[in-house]
């Protein structure tokens, strides 16, 4: 048994604002924004099915890092009556550059891990030898200067390696 998706319901701002978790200030501003256009009985905003579809399309954008001017011109290319083939290949094309940029942005976390990681490392592994009065490496005598940094006996780092 097939279910029919009924196309005239509709929605109030709390409903819409309670099974979304966001505010009704949220929904008023992808209004003001021109992203939903719900219609009007008196002063109360009625959204449709269609506006619902396009909260979760907008939701789903900020959810992945979208603009919302990027995802009003993705929204644009709903209706233009090509099947919505153009919005399918804009709609990948700006997915495709986001994963990219994710990735890079992923890189860049991961290097910058390794990096304090090491440094931690090597201020864990360092001591204090007061007659040279230089933190050393224990496991090598080498002085921590040669290995990035020098610290003082508090702790700070004074400068970086030349």
């Amino acid at each position: 048994m097939s279910q029919q998706v009924n196309h005239t319901e509709t929605y109030t701002i709390k409903d819409l604002a309670d099974e979304f978790h966001v505010t009704a200030r949220t929904l008023r501003h992808y209004e003001q924004e021109g992203l939903i256009s719900p219609a009007r009985e008196g002063t109360a905003r009625v959204y449709s099915t269609g506006d619902r579809a396009r909260l979760a399309w907008i939701l789903r954008g900020k959810r992945v890092g979208f603009s919302l001017a990027e995802i009003a011109e993705m929204l644009a290319l709903y209706d233009l009556g090509d099947g919505r083939e153009k919005q399918r290949k804009v709609t990948l094309q700006k997915c495709r550059t986001r994963i990219t940029a994710l990735e890079a942005q992923r890189n860049d976390i991961d290097a910058t891990i390794r990096e304090l990681a090491g440094f931690v490392a090597l201020l864990d592994r360092i001591e204090y030898d007061a007659t040279s009065k230089e933190w050393v490496d224990p496991n090598t005598g080498d002085a921590a200067r040669h290995h990035l940094v020098q610290v003082t006996r508090h702790g700070a780092i004074l400068n970086s390696a030349k």
